[in-house]
């Protein structure tokens, strides 16, 4: 069993739009993935049309009342589940540094799953900032897979993440932990977005991911319907860059 973080300290890059897409597309696959949702405005939970529940979400495991395992809800896909998010968890931050344990929290709470095994992939989604819960999800997860818009912005973002993981390696939080890659999103055929593309190749070239994720309407409208961009348009370019991505994302996990 793998855990992944979807991860870029930058909002607004389709973090979780992939990490919804791509579990949804590794399940279509038949692999049994988890996505779990740690970010207090629970967008992941939604996108998946799971209400909220201040009584089951992530809070619960993070400060020690229930085991993760018994979070788990199912999501109404097969091969797909989802720890799900609430607001919550927006105040877990203060608790988990007065208790000292903001570095381990998540990773303990991941344990029982990981020695149970019932899962090819964990995917935790991860919220937009460099704070408590990031952190936690980069100490717990084996690799980190970056989506990154193709912004001259987003390169910022990129050399964040890549210099907060080499800090948690070399603190000894999480000495294994590994970039699995860079999946650019938000793609225009214009100058500046394979410019963008061009530096990160040239920089990371064993890290991109050949499939790009094109900008589309129809990614954003799908989570207001509760579904994946590949049930709300199964058609659609972007949908069909995800399934790509999930290909290759199997292709690069063969050992």
């Amino acid at each position: 069993m793998k855990v992944v973080a979807i991860a870029n300290q930058k909002g607004g890059v389709g973090k979780t739009t992939t990490a919804v897409n791509l579990a949804a597309a590794l399940a279509k696959r038949g692999k049994r993935v988890l996505l779990v949702d740690t970010d207090s405005q629970a967008n992941a939970t939604s996108a998946l049309g799971v209400e909220a529940d201040s009584s089951q979400s992530l809070y619960q495991a993070l400060i020690g009342e229930k085991l993760l395992e018994d979070l788990i809800v199912e999501t109404g896909r097969k091969n797909l589940w989802l720890v799900p998010s609430h607001m919550d968890l927006s105040g877990v931050e203060v608790e988990l540094t007065q208790s000292g344990t903001h570095m381990s929290c998540l990773r303990d709470a991941l344990e029982g799953i990981r020695k149970a095994d019932a899962f090819d992939f964990v995917f935790l989604d991860t919220p937009p900032s460099l704070g408590v819960l990031m952190t936690a999800a980069l100490c717990a997860c084996d690799e980190v897979l970056t989506p990154m818009q193709c912004e001259f912005l987003s390169l910022d973002g990129l050399s964040k993440i890549l210099y907060v993981m080499q800090q948690i390696r070399e603190g000894g939080a999480n000495p294994k932990l590994v970039h699995e890659g860079v999946l650019m999103t938000m793609y225009n055929n214009t100058k500046l977005a394979n410019e963008v593309i061009s530096q990160v190749e040239q920089n990371l070239p064993k890290k991109m991911y050949k499939t790009v994720i094109p900008r589309s309407v129809r990614v954003g409208e799908a989570p207001s319907f509760g579904k994946t961009v590949l049930e709300h348009d199964p058609y659609n370019p972007a949908a069909l860059a995800y399934g790509n991505a999930a290909r290759e994302f199997l292709q690069r996990h063969r050992k």
